[in-house]
C-alpha cells in the first residue's frame, strides 16, 4: 500500500513572476484594491490615534483629577472607535469580495481554456489533479493575493504611522523602540520558517496517508485476498507516527513563537518604561506620553510579525499558484492557424456565414500518428471514403481503429500526412466548423444532469418540442421515455446514472439524429447493452446512418453486416476490406473473426439456455 508523495516545496523561493500572473487577473479589480488599502491604512491611523486618546485621558483628566473638556474627549474617543469599526468592515468586505471576484475570474478563463484544449492533454492530466487545481489552488491563491498583499499595505501604514507618532512625542524613547525592530525581524524570520518547514513535512505525510486510505478502501478486495493487513497496518502506523511527531514539531514552534516576540517586545518596552519613568520623574515628559510608548510598543511591531507570516504564506501558497499558472498557460496541440480564425472564427465567436456547406468525403494521406514518440499507431496510412457511405472497422484492441475516426474527428492530429474533408486539408478549415458537423456515439454515452428532453436538445439548442419527440421516435427511444412518470422531464442524475445504459444509449442517438450531422461515428455503440436494446438502436443506426458518411466500430461483428465496406485492421493497416458476403468468402483474417465469435455466443447462448 504505497501512498503517493506530495511534491516538496521546502526550497521553493517566491517567484514574483508567476504571483504576477495570478496578479494580472487583479487589473480589472482595482476598485476593491484601492477600497482595501484605504481603509486598512485609516484602520491604522485609528489605531494609533487610540493611543494618542489614551495619553489625552491620562494628562489632561486622570493625572490632574479635571473633568472639564471630559465629554468632548468621550465623544472624540467613540467616534474613533465608531469610524475603526466602520473602516474594518469596509476592509474586510473590500477583501472578501476581491477574492470572490479573483477566483470567479480565474475560474472562468480557467474552464474556458480547458474547453479549447485537444484530447491529448486530458490523455496527461487527471480529472483529479484538474479539479485540485480549479478549486483548492484557486482558492489557495487569491485568498493569498487578497488579504496577504493587501496586509502588505495596511502594515506598512501601521508601521509608518507609529514610527512617526513615536518620534512626534519624544525622540529618545521613539529610539529606544526602533533599535528593537531588527532584533523583532530575526526572531519573526527564523520562527517562520521552522514554522512553515514543518508544516509543510505535515501536510505531505498527511497526503500519504489520505491516498494509504483510498488504497486501502479502494483495494479491500484484493487485500483480503493477498493477506495483506498486517503489513498495512504497519505502512499506516509508521507514517501516521510521522505525521503526528511533524504535527508536534509544528505545533511546539508555533507555541514558542508568541511568547518568544512577546518576551523581545516586552524586554523593548521594559527599557523604554525605565528610561521614560526616570523622564517622568524628571519632568521631561508626561505620564501620558509614557503609556503612549507602552501601548505602542505592540502596535508598532504587530506589522513585523504580519510581514514574517505573509512571506511565509506566499511561500506556502507558491506550490498553489505555479499549479493554477500551469492550467491558464497550457497550450493546446490542435489550434486553428490565424488565417483559418479570420475566415470561419473560434470556438466562441464562430463566423458560421463564411462556413462551407460539407458533403462528407474524408480521405487519409500517407498519415503516419503516434501517442508516443517512436510508437506507430498508423504509418503511411491510405483511405478514401465516399460521401454517405457506411464504413465499419474491426479489429483486434489497439489495432488503431479509434485512433482512425478520433483523427477524422480532429480530436487528434497527424505527425505526417494530411486528412481532407470534401478535398480539402481539415486544418484550413476551423475545428468547429468540422465538430459542428459531426456527430459521435459513444460506448459508454454521456448525458448532462437535467431532463431527458434537454439532453435529446443539447444536439440543437434551437429544437421545439415536437422535434426532440420525432427524433426520440425516429430512434425507438419515445416508447420507453412516455413509460417514465414524467416523460421527456424525467431527471437523469448525473452522468445519466437514474437510467440504464440502453436509455442512455438511444437517447443519445436521439440527440445526434437531432443535430443532422454530415459525418457519424458509433464507436462501439451496443457492446454492453442488453439484446433487446441492441434491437432498438440497430433500428435507429439504420434511421440515423442514412445518407450520412459513417464510421462504425464495431464489438460484436453482427451488428455491420451491411455496412457499404468493413475494413479489417491489424497494427495500423487495412489488412482486408469489402461487403460482408465478400469478406467471408475470402476466409482470411475477418472470417476467422466472425467465426470465432458467432461461436461463442452459441456458446454462451446455451449456457444461459441451460441456467
Amino acid at each position: 500500500m504505497s501512498a503517493i508523495q506530495e511534491q516538496d516545496y521546502t526550497n521553493q523561493k517566491v517567484n514574483f513572476k508567476t504571483w504576477s500572473r495570478i496578479l494580472g487577473f487583479a487589473k480589472n479589480k482595482k476598485k476593491y484594491i484601492v477600497i482595501a488599502i484605504f481603509f486598512g491604512m485609516l484602520t491604522g491611523i485609528l489605531d494609533l490615534c487610540t493611543n494618542y486618546i489614551s495619553m489625552w485621558a491620562i494628562d489632561d483628566f486622570i493625572s490632574p483629577k479635571k473633568t472639564g473638556g471630559l465629554p468632548v474627549y468621550i465623544l472624540v474617543a467613540v467616534l474613533v472607535q465608531f469610524g475603526f469599526g466602520i473602516f474594518t468592515i469596509a476592509f474586510v468586505r473590500a477583501c472578501g469580495k476581491l477574492e470572490a471576484h479573483l477566483s470567479a475570474d480565474i475560474r472562468k478563463e480557467a474552464f474556458s481554456k480547458l474547453q479549447t484544449m485537444s484530447f491529448s492533454y486530458f490523455d496527461k492530466t487527471s480529472v483529479g489533479y484538474l479539479l485540485t487545481r480549479l478549486t483548492n489552488d484557486v482558492s489557495r491563491a487569491t485568498e493569498t493575493i487578497s488579504w496577504c498583499f493587501i496586509d502588505v499595505g495596511w502594515g506598512s501604514m501601521a508601521l509608518v504611522a507609529s514610527l512617526i507618532g513615536t518620534f512626534i512625542v519624544n525622540v529618545k524613547l521613539a529610539l529606544i523602540l526602533v533599535s528593537a525592530i531588527p532584533v523583532m525581524v530575526l526572531i519573526s524570520v527564523v520562527f517562520q520558517k521552522k514554522i512553515l518547514r514543518y508544516q509543510r513535512d505535515a501536510r505531505r505525510l498527511n497526503s500519504m496517508i489520505t491516498s494509504s486510505f483510498n488504497e486501502g478502501i479502494m483495494g479491500a478486495r484484493t487485500t483480503k485476498t493477498l493477506v495483506r493487513e498486517e503489513l498495512n497496518n504497519k505502512e499506516m502506523f509508521a507514517i501516521t507516527g510521522n505525521m503526528k511527531k511533524a504535527s508536534m514539531r509544528a505545533a511546539l514552534v508555533s507555541a514558542m513563537y508568541m511568547p518568544v516576540a512577546s518576551m523581545a517586545i516586552s524586554i523593548a518596552v521594559a527599557f523604554v518604561l525605565n528610561a521614560g519613568g526616570y523622564d517622568v520623574t524628571s519632568g521631561w515628559i508626561t505620564i501620558g506620553e509614557l503609556n503612549f510608548f507602552m501601548q505602542i510598543g505592540n502596535l508598532m511591531f504587530e506589522p513585523i510579525r504580519n510581514f514574517a507570516r505573509i512571506f511565509a504564506e506566499l511561500q506556502s501558497s507558491q506550490a498553489a499558484a505555479e499549479r493554477v499558472a500551469e492550467v491558464l498557460e497550457a497550450e493546446s496541440d490542435i489550434s486553428d492557424s490565424v488565417e483559418v480564425v479570420k475566415k470561419y472564427g473560434d470556438l466562441f465567436n464562430p463566423r458560421t456565414e463564411n462556413w462551407e456547406p460539407i458533403k462528407g468525403e474524408v480521405e487519409f494521406r500517407n498519415v503516419s500518428f503516434s501517442y508516443k514518440d517512436g510508437e506507430h499507431v498508423l504509418k503511411n496510412f491510405n483511405l478514401r471514403v465516399e460521401a454517405g457511405q457506411n464504413i465499419a472497422l474491426v479489429g483486434e484492441t489497439g489495432s488503431g481503429k479509434s485512433t482512425i475516426v478520433n483523427l477524422v474527428c480532429r480530436f487528434y492530429e497527424p505527425q505526417e500526412g494530411c486528412i481532407l474533408i470534401d478535398g480539402k486539408d481539415i486544418r484550413e478549415r476551423s475545428q468547429l466548423w468540422l465538430q459542428s458537423n459531426l456527430g459521435y456515439v459513444l460506448q459508454s454515452p454521456q448525458l448532462f444532469s437535467g431532463t431527458i428532453r434537454e439532453n435529446i436538445r443539447y444536439g440543437k439548442l434551437s429544437a421545439t418540442d415536437e422535434e426532440v419527440e420525432n427524433a426520440a421516435k425516429m430512434v425507438g427511444a419515445h416508447d420507453f421515455i412516455m413509460s417514465l412518470e414524467k416523460g421527456y422531464d424525467t431527471e437523469v442524475g448525473e452522468g445519466g446514472g437514474l437510467i440504464s445504459t440502453g436509455q442512455k444509449q438511444l437517447i443519445s442517438f436521439a440527440r445526434a439524429i437531432i443535430a443532422d450531422p454530415k459525418i457519424f461515428v458509433l464507436d462501439e455503440a451496443t457492446s454492453s447493452i442488453d439484446t433487446e436494446s441492441e434491437i432498438k438502436i440497430q433500428k435507429a443506426s439504420e434511421t440515423l446512418l442514412r445518407n450520412r458518411t459513417s464510421f462504425i466500430i464495431a464489438h460484436r461483428l453482427s451488428t455491420i453486416r451491411h455496412a457499404d465496406r468493413i475494413l479489417v485492421i491489424d497494427n495500423g493497416e487495412v489488412v482486408e476490406q469489402g461487403t460482408h458476403k465478400e469478406l467471408m468468402r475470402l476466409k482470411g483474417h475477418y472470417y476467422e473473426l466472425y467465426t470465432n465469435q458467432f461461436k461463442s455466443e452459441k456458446v454462451q447462448e446455451s449456457i444461459k439456455a441451460l441456467v
